[in-house]
């Protein structure tokens, strides 16, 4: 798959669908579960929000563009399982390596690789479906 052929508006929206997820998530969903289990103070959450708000866009942009050319010019079915697969099988799996060497809790492993899962599944399908 070429450069030229990538839908670059599926691209964008799901980025923004990465961006979004991570948002609710992080907050509305488990954000005095996760705050706690990474060990993360209030005072920690407020230093640097602009850099980890545009860098956070731009890693989820990047990881929308490969997605893309992981999925090519499939249906949303193959999209939404491609990202399923990605987020589960690739994702999740090398956190759950890094976190068993690191002793972190299973807890903290749920969430993070809960959204993971989560986002990629969506973006294959914004990618797919568009």
């Amino acid at each position: 798959m070429e450069v030229d052929t990538i839908n670059w508006l599926a691209v964008g929206v799901a980025a923004l669908s990465s961006f979004l997820i991570g948002g609710l998530w992080y907050s509305a969903l488990f954000a005095k579960k996760w705050q706690k289990l990474a060990k993360v103070s209030d005072e920690q959450l407020k230093q640097g929000v602009l850099k980890v708000f545009v860098l956070s866009f731009v890693v989820s942009l990047i990881m929308a563009i490969n997605l893309a050319f992981f999925i090519g010019n499939k249906d949303i079915a193959f999209g939404t399982f491609a990202g399923f697969a990605v987020g589960f099988g690739w994702i999740a799996m090398a956190l759950g390596m890094n976190y068993l060497f690191e002793r972190k809790s299973f807890g903290l492993y749920a969430i993070n690789a809960g959204y993971n899962i989560v986002a990629l599944t969506v973006m294959g399908f914004i990618i797919g479906a568009l």
